[in-house]
């Protein structure tokens, strides 16, 4: 299925716009990881825990609206927006939205 942040598709007709389709991934966050991502903020560098972390949520997020879409008999997402937040002190959330489509 093609997902795509874009309004339109190069060299493909939209026949049927077919509806909104979201995905969510809450996860929390572990404690250890927490600690160390700690000890990165106040030496400087990246913390490759929690982006991992976000990479994992966002593949879930899209995993989910990609089914959401495939049950609603579309073959492509459009307009996909991806929302990240942060829920309380360890709760990582990403969203995703996006319109479904039939192209050919």
């Amino acid at each position: 299925m093609l997902i795509t942040t874009t309004a339109m598709i190069d060299g493909k007709k939209i026949v049927k716009y077919v509806g909104l389709v979201t995905g969510e991934a809450i996860l929390g966050a572990n404690i250890f990881r927490d600690v160390f991502a700690r000890i990165t903020d106040i030496v400087g560098g990246r913390s490759g825990a929690y982006e991992k972390e976000l990479r994992r949520a966002k593949e879930i997020a899209l995993d989910e609206m990609r089914n959401e879409a495939r049950l609603l008999g579309a073959n492509a997402v459009i307009g996909v927006d991806l929302d990240y937040e942060t829920i309380g002190s360890s709760m990582l959330m990403v969203s995703a939205s996006g319109t479904a489509v039939v192209v050919e």
